[in-house]
């Protein structure tokens, strides 16, 4: 058993959830670092009609810096257009209408803080993977912590350091497979096998 230091992302990419169900992984998340742009934690990457369509979660520019006091924009009403967007890109899957009503639920709510929304949308997507990691926050920053260090492993603007096998996705035939998208486009497209698949993730 290791402890490792997850940062808290906004729908994560499916490898994300390959360290955080790793069941030899105490999971602390991150709620104390200053919060970095362009980064997981305020955006999530779907398939859409004409390739890779990020998402991202508009925040209030106060000077804070922690991200746990990191708070959401809502002059315009990104919720309704989040949703919008995952609903009209996966509707044709194969599982969207067995998961719709508990995925809609992550947009109901005008959580203040960024950390409380993701930590719910995690919440949501666990029960539809039927796990119930436990997980703990840690209580301060540590630039060199004593856990294993995953803050800056999910990037962006890095290449993926993990194997994914090719599953069907919606506009696969268009553009074919893309890697490493929101758990929301496994869950959608693989159901039910969503959970094996996660547990198959290898490292490169």
């Amino acid at each position: 058993m290791q402890n490792i230091l997850l940062p808290v992302f906004y729908l994560p990419p499916i490898s994300w959830f390959s360290e955080f169900l790793n069941t030899e992984n105490e999971v602390i998340f991150e709620q104390f670092e200053s919060f970095p742009k362009q980064t997981f934690r305020n955006r999530t990457n779907i398939y859409g009609a004409n390739g890779k369509l990020s998402l991202i979660i508009p925040i209030v520019h106060n000077g804070n810096r922690e991200f746990k006091n990191t708070e959401m924009s809502y002059r315009e009403d990104w919720q309704k257009i989040h949703w919008k967007s995952i609903k009209t890109v996966y509707q044709g899957s194969p599982y969207f209408e067995y998961y719709e009503d508990k995925l809609e639920k992550i947009f109901e709510k005008k959580e203040k803080f960024l950390l409380d929304f993701n930590l719910k949308s995690i919440e949501v997507v666990q029960n539809i993977l039927k796990t119930e990691k436990a997980y703990s926050l840690n209580k301060e920053y540590f630039k060199n912590p004593e856990e294993v260090n995953f803050r800056d492993k999910f990037s962006p603007k890095k290449p993926l350091e993990y194997e994914l096998e090719e599953y069907y996705q919606t506009f696969s035939d268009k553009f074919g497979f893309l890697e490493d998208l929101s758990i929301i486009d496994l869950i959608c497209n693989k159901g039910p096998e969503s959970l094996t698949y996660i547990k198959n993730i290898k490292c490169k």
